[in-house]
């Protein structure tokens, strides 16, 4: 009996793993005004050389509150003005995230005035900056999806910075970007390796998944998850099964290095040990045959600054993805 059973299992796996391999990949990055500033780049060559010399043309920005209104109720669109006029003039698509926890560390960005608020009046601050983000750039053509929030229902990661999700005010979230622009879908994403995806694929009109095969663990260290690509496949057809079928995007491929302190403060051969141009390709590699048709690579400043630093083999890689990559 227990033979038939295992039978069975590996059978329904197996079935459950199917999915026609996409003809193509789009290809697209995130980009991080916020991370370039990080890396102690110029945001706005780092982000001039990813449009003109890569060539991308598919985009994720995020409207970072503390950048966005450093101070209450005055409004900074100079990085988020640029990125979108450049997006409008090169005919490429744009994914723009909003709310509080949005990527990059320490995973929830609040302004300095906001954290002295109680809960409540933050809130309502959030959706005050929330409504003027969407309703400056909802006229924009380049704007295909806004993002809310970034992986919500991740709440072990970042605890101790974001606290406790509070589910019902991610709805609100939700339902006022709706309210303002009903026209476009919202994506909603959820962690690719640890997270189940039923909550956030109900809620979105687009899911957005996230992809990190190279990893750092406070106990164990550098560790690669023990995972292959029918695990994402397994996991969509599932969703899909039970909740329906609507458009999955991989939202974020980690093709950087994950470290344990900044990327400036580490010592570059130990950058190149979390992830050199062989690592890189096997993400690339795994990615591929994952299933997505819409893959956002997550480290493009990083690539950028590799090449100041005399390793431009990320960029050159890069190149070709984008290259090969429909750009329409």
């Amino acid at each position: 009996m227990k033979k038939v059973i295992f039978i069975l299992i590996v059978i329904t796996l197996i079935f459950l793993s199917f999915r026609s391999k996409p003809e193509k990949i789009d290809y697209g990055v995130s980009f991080s005004a916020f991370h370039a500033q990080e890396l102690n780049l110029n945001w706005q060559k780092t982000f001039d050389a990813i449009v003109h010399d890569l060539g991308v043309r598919r985009f994720r920005f995020s409207a970072h509150w503390p950048l966005t209104e450093p101070e209450k109720d005055k409004f900074d669109w100079t990085y988020l003005d640029y990125q979108i006029n450049e997006a409008e003039k090169t005919g490429s698509t744009v994914i723009l995230a909003v709310g509080q926890r949005l990527p990059g560390w320490p995973e929830c960005h609040v302004p300095g005035w906001a954290q002295k608020l109680t809960k409540e009046e933050q809130q309502a601050e959030m959706l005050g900056y929330i409504r003027a983000v969407v309703e400056r750039y909802g006229n924009a053509r380049s704007i295909t999806h806004w993002q809310v929030e970034n992986e919500p229902y991740l709440t072990l990661f970042a605890k101790h910075i974001c606290g406790n999700l509070d589910e019902e005010f991610l709805k609100k979230e939700i339902a006022l970007v709706e309210s303002l622009d009903p026209d476009r879908p919202i994506i909603v994403t959820d962690s690719g390796e640890i997270s189940f995806w039923w909550k956030p694929y109900k809620l979105s009109d687009t899911f957005g998944t996230t992809l990190y095969l190279y990893v750092w663990n406070h106990k164990f260290g550098p560790i690669r998850y023990p995972v292959i690509p029918a695990f994402f496949r397994i996991k969509r057809n599932i969703v899909e099964l039970a909740a329906g079928d609507k458009p999955v995007f991989l939202i974020e491929l980690g093709a950087e290095p994950w470290l344990t302190k900044p990327i400036v403060e580490t010592p570059l051969k130990e950058v190149l040990a979390r992830m050199d141009i062989e690592k890189f390709n096997k993400v690339i590699k795994f990615a591929k045959k994952a299933g997505f048709e819409t893959q956002y690579l997550w480290g493009a400043e990083w690539w950028y600054y590799m090449k100041e630093k005399n390793h431009p083999e990320f960029w050159n890689r890069a190149k070709e993805l984008f290259s090969e990559s429909s750009q329409k």
